[in-house]
């Protein structure tokens, strides 16, 4: 069974949703850190999805380049801490992942909830994929919102893109923000 909820819009003001790591450091999804001015938010079913694990390990080998264009990356999950715990065996990266998505603050996200399976896939309501890409003014500049495990940005084609909004040179707006 699926819930839809009001999806956030392009243009507008990302929630204050703040979040804890296995280190139990608190984040505030949208405000970048490291110096960078962006954030890039995914947020990903949880450890029972081996496309989340495939597509998180992927996003490693951007790290490193969205860092130069001044983009900061975190990745969330309604999962617990012990799901996050067993999650990290089967990960392989060094960007902050954040647990304890409550089901009110992907309603907030505006994104799709799934009820699971069964017990063996989770013991919780889950999201559907999500990607947000939050620019200093605490503003959405992208956003992309699933409503099932296997359609995402495909992580070259993002890199690309957003390698051009960041030039200075391209000056590009807000997309679906409001009528040109």
């Amino acid at each position: 069974m699926m819930i839809h909820t009001n999806k956030l819009a392009a243009g507008g003001l990302f929630p204050e949703i703040v979040l804890t790591d296995l280190r139990d450091r608190h984040y505030t999804l949208g405000k970048p850190g490291g110096g960078a001015s962006w954030q890039l938010v995914v947020v990903y079913r949880g450890r029972h999805c081996p496309l989340c694990t495939k597509y998180l390990n992927q996003l490693e080998g951007y790290k490193e380049q969205l860092a130069e264009i001044g983009i900061d990356i975190v990745a969330v999950s309604g999962d617990s801490e012990t799901q996050l715990q067993e999650h990290m065996n089967r990960l392989t990266v060094s960007y902050p992942l954040l647990y304890g998505l409550t089901e009110g603050q992907m309603k907030d996200l505006g994104l799709y909830i799934s009820v699971p399976r069964s017990d063996q896939e989770t013991d919780h309501n889950f999201s559907e994929p999500g990607l947000f890409v939050v620019n200093e003014q605490g503003a959405v500049q992208v956003v992309d919102i699933s409503n099932n495990p296997f359609v995402r940005p495909e992580l070259e084609a993002l890199m690309n893109g957003l390698s051009w909004i960041r030039n200075p040179k391209n000056n590009y707006p807000i997309r679906g923000a409001a009528p040109y």
